[in-house]
């Protein structure tokens, strides 16, 4: 018998705003596990024309300049 399932998955190229978007929340997330490695990161990254959101919780003793 086989057994009916869904997947799904996606695949965006350079340059597309999620990939820039994921870039500079991996960035913020490395900054803070090298400088703090308890950091707790909970960092999403907006990105709208050209106006970049960067929101979420970050618990860290890390210092480091995200503008």
């Amino acid at each position: 018998m086989s057994k009916s399932f869904t997947f799904s998955s996606e695949s965006v190229g350079e340059g597309h705003p999620d990939k820039v978007s994921d870039s500079i929340s991996d960035s913020v997330l490395d900054a803070c596990l090298e400088q703090d490695p308890q950091s707790r990161v909970a960092c999403e990254t907006l990105v709208k024309s050209n106006c970049v959101t960067i929101a979420g919780e970050i618990t860290t003793n890390a210092k480091f300049d995200y503008e």
